[in-house]
């Protein structure tokens, strides 16, 4: 007899698993996800922009290039391109920031971890500000103003 899932029970040669461990395992896995990906979630009144809220993606708590924009259509079309541009082109960190690094005089390796991690956050708040977009009072910060390329 093989290993058993959670709240399973055997029938026959296969196996029945109950849909609300199923399903309990499902939450709990979606909400330390996002406990994962945006730690914190604070008022913005001191941030520049029209921003009131931010999720706290990174340190770096600039505000986003769209929340300087004038009018809702304008900062949600802002905010739409933003995000496209880093979920599309945040990779591209992991070869900007070694390069950037190197060129300061530091360490390749030091520079290559910070790329992969600036790229992940970039491409997860690129994400971010797309599913987001038609709320623009909130901006989540990405590391270094999001993504260089095309700016």
């Amino acid at each position: 007899m093989g290993l058993m899932a959670v709240g399973a029970t055997h029938v026959g040669s296969s196996y029945n698993v109950n849909k609300e461990e199923y399903m309990r395992s499902w939450i709990i896995g979606i909400v330390l996800g996002l406990l994962v990906v945006a730690p914190g979630t604070g008022y913005a009144a001191d941030m520049a922009g029209d921003a009131k809220w931010t999720i706290s993606l990174t340190k770096d708590y600039t505000a986003s290039p769209w929340t300087s924009q004038v009018g809702w259509s304008n900062r949600a079309i802002g905010k739409l391109g933003f995000g496209a541009k880093n979920l599309l082109l945040g990779w591209t960190d992991l070869f900007v920031e070694p390069k950037q690094t190197m060129d300061e005089g530091g360490n390749v390796l030091v520079g290559l971890g910070k790329g992969l991690w600036e790229g992940v956050l970039n491409t997860v708040g690129g994400a971010v500000h797309i599913v987001t977009f038609p709320i623009t009072g909130l901006d989540a910060p990405l590391p270094g103003g999001g993504t260089q390329v095309l700016s």
